[in-house]
């Protein structure tokens, strides 16, 4: 089954937080709703719920808003069916730069988790 998780969950996980005063900043969340396509939430009682296929189109939404400095029309064109299917194949590619950075990320985290591990069973020599 798969887990659908809220808006203010999403803009969380997405660090799309008021440093001032911690909230999720929906509104963000929402606006994409209403210029991208690819992001149609299944809405339950009035509030909107992600899957995790969403998550990642707005992960990559936002890497390419923020990190890579697009425009909403720049991004949208990526997108597009006919220039992912171009794109799945340039290794050089904006989508290829966040495989590749999601990757690094979830390697971190194994890599620190079995660090944690390993050290769990040690003694404390000091």
């Amino acid at each position: 089954m798969n887990k659908l998780i809220n808006i203010s969950e999403l803009s969380k996980i997405l660090n799309l937080v008021d440093s001032k005063t911690k909230k999720p900043q929906n509104h963000i969340v929402r606006f994409w709703e209403k210029k991208f396509k690819e992001i149609r939430p299944q809405k339950i009682n009035k509030r909107r719920y992600y899957s995790s296929k969403q998550v990642e189109i707005i992960k990559m939404i936002k890497f390419l808003l923020k990190n890579k400095g697009m425009t909403i029309s720049g991004v949208k064109e990526l997108l597009s069916e006919k220039v992912n299917k171009l794109d799945d194949h340039n290794d050089l590619s904006l989508k290829a730069d966040y495989y590749k950075r999601s990757l690094k990320l979830k390697s971190k985290k194994i890599l620190d988790k079995l660090k944690r591990i390993k050290n769990y069973g040690k003694k404390n020599t000091s």
